[in-house]
């Protein structure tokens, strides 16, 4: 579908381009087995903590931006102001810190809205806090009912991979959990996004393997995280076009409809396009020094997540 794309193109010049100078960066080294800095939300060593942690911001790791005025969920927390997903963080880090019990199925399949407006207060509402409430009395009730509430028994219980067969981690996440199933129909084409999935099972990767345990075995397998923030980046460094009509209506703060051929072709291309400056900065860096997708996505992230520049506006719960 990349070929026959008519919004969105990928210039592969301006990705050769952008790959010459970032490839010369420097990106932390997942692969270390060095303890790795305590950050601002850190919970302690527990991996089963971690693991119940990470799948709760998986489920609610979506639409941090409002859609009527286009500003962005923020918090001061220790002093410190976040932004996006980062906001939500510190949310739940000052619950977790206080013993409220929402690392629990029992609480997710329980939580009322009342509760999610208690739990994230910043400066503005969260954005699509019912449709959050919803996800997470979905998953909590099949996570209570088959793993006794707890994410890290339903790690334990499949293989450690993305795919095995049927029995990988994130096979089974996104058939066990419909709420994960990221899909589209691109004319006719079943087009498999997969975002939040990928992120949850990837953040589980990179936060337990400090502590010496081995969530994924194929972690190459990974794809781009397709979401609002990543093609801001690609777009600001010239590796994305758009057709003048959805430039405009993203610039705007138009809403551009889900399963839509322009949402569709921007999360794509977000995948296709990270794959492939992926490869371009690998080929300019030592064998040593090789990168895994997730890798430059978190680049990309990192740096454009609270920018004011526009990013495409897009009502879902998948990111």
């Amino acid at each position: 579908m990349i070929e026959g794309s008519g919004f969105v193109t990928t210039n592969e010049r301006e990705v050769e381009r952008v790959a010459t100078w970032m490839a010369a960066e420097e990106f932390p080294d997942f692969r270390s087995p060095a303890p790795v800095a305590k950050g601002p939300f850190d919970i302690g060593p527990d991996p089963d903590k971690n693991i119940d942690l990470t799948m709760l911001i998986t489920i609610l790791n979506f639409a941090f931006t409002d859609f009527a005025t286009s500003r962005k969920f923020e918090v001061t927390y220790n002093g410190v102001r976040y932004s996006d997903s980062e906001a939500m963080f510190a949310c739940l880090h000052k619950a977790i810190l206080a013993g409220e019990p929402i690392l629990t199925g029992q609480w997710a399949a329980a939580v009322t809205r009342r509760d999610l407006e208690d739990l994230f207060r910043g400066d503005i509402e969260i954005p699509m806090l019912d449709e959050r409430v919803v996800a997470l009395n979905t998953v909590g009730a099949t996570l209570s009912e088959r793993y006794d509430g707890k994410w890290h028994r339903w790690v334990a219980s499949c293989a450690p991979a993305l795919y095995a067969a049927g029995d990988g981690l994130l096979e089974r996440l996104v058939t066990e959990f419909p709420r994960f199933d990221d899909v589209s129909d691109w004319n006719g084409h079943r087009v498999q996004l997969q975002k939040l999935s990928q992120l949850g099972l990837w953040g589980l990767h990179r936060s337990l393997a400090p502590l010496g345990c081995t969530v994924l075995k194929d972690p190459e397998m990974c794809t781009a995280f397709a979401d609002y923030i990543v093609p801001v980046a690609l777009r600001t460094m010239g590796i994305f076009e758009y057709e003048v009509s959805l430039e405009r209506r993203i610039m705007s703060g138009e809403l551009i409809p889900r399963d839509s051929l322009e949402e569709i072709e921007i999360r794509a291309h977000t995948i296709y396009a990270t794959a492939r400056l992926t490869d371009e900065v690998n080929a300019r860096r030592p064998k040593e020094k090789q990168l895994l997708i997730p890798e430059v996505d978190y680049r990309l992230w990192k740096t454009y997540h609270a920018t004011h520049y526009p990013h495409h506006l897009t009502r879902t719960i998948m990111y």
